[in-house]
């Protein structure tokens, strides 16, 4: 099984692509971010402070087995509750075991697991065979963020999703415990003038060419001296 990591900050469109290669290639897909946001869901519900590591110990060991609504997952609330457990180390490495363990859930025939977040390329996976980071200016992100806040049936004004996406960066490119940053060996993909469509077809002729490189290494003689 092939390791594909997809990273990025805020509405880079990450979510929507992994989906995307996911339903073409027919590979499992974990979503990292949505870990965090059923973390913070939990603690909301539950009324549990920043302070109470067993308590959020507790909702981490939860989820696993929760089945939570997107449109649950997705508010300002969230957003800044999930950003801020995700500084926590504990937190990280509790996660860590669980996105680790993810492809082991599935055959060894299975031809590719995705895994997408802010930290899988460069401390989840940092073997990865296949490693993409996406990237869009604020702005843009800002508007894509302000559609799904709508499609969810949320209220929202852009000037102030804006102002969060700035503050979302700020923090997770500088935060001490995996902070936010492509891998060195990954593949860059600004989306920010790009459709769906277009990042799709730039990330499988990645991945096709990929394929066919090593099909053709197998193919050459091998030569002793």
């Amino acid at each position: 099984m092939k390791i594909i990591t997809i990273d990025g900050p805020a509405s880079a469109g990450k979510t929507v692509i992994a989906k995307k290669i996911s339903k073409y290639f027919n590979a499992p897909v974990l979503f990292s971010g949505q870990l965090y946001r059923s973390i913070a869901l939990l603690m909301i519900k539950k009324k549990i402070k920043l302070q109470d590591k067993g308590n959020i110990i507790k909702c981490i060991n939860e989820i696993k087995n929760l089945e939570l609504s997107l449109h649950d997952l997705y508010t300002t609330e969230i957003d800044k509750l999930s950003s801020t457990i995700s500084t926590k180390k504990y937190v990280r490495d509790s996660l860590l075991k669980l996105q680790r363990g993810f492809p082991l859930q599935f055959p060894k025939r299975t031809k590719f697991c995705i895994i997408e977040g802010r930290d899988i390329g460069t401390v989840v996976f940092p073997e990865a065979d296949h490693k993409f980071f996406m990237w869009a200016n604020a702005d843009i992100r800002a508007k894509r963020r302000l559609v799904q806040y709508l499609e969810n049936g949320k209220k929202a004004r852009l000037n102030k999703i804006y102002e969060e996406i700035l503050k979302r960066d700020r923090k997770d490119f500088n935060r001490k415990i995996a902070p936010l940053k492509p891998a060195v060996n990954s593949v860059l993909l600004d989306t920010s003038y790009l459709d769906i469509e277009q990042v799709f077809k730039a990330i499988h002729e990645v991945l096709i060419n990929k394929i066919n490189d090593k099909r053709d290494d197998k193919s050459k003689p091998i030569i002793r001296i």
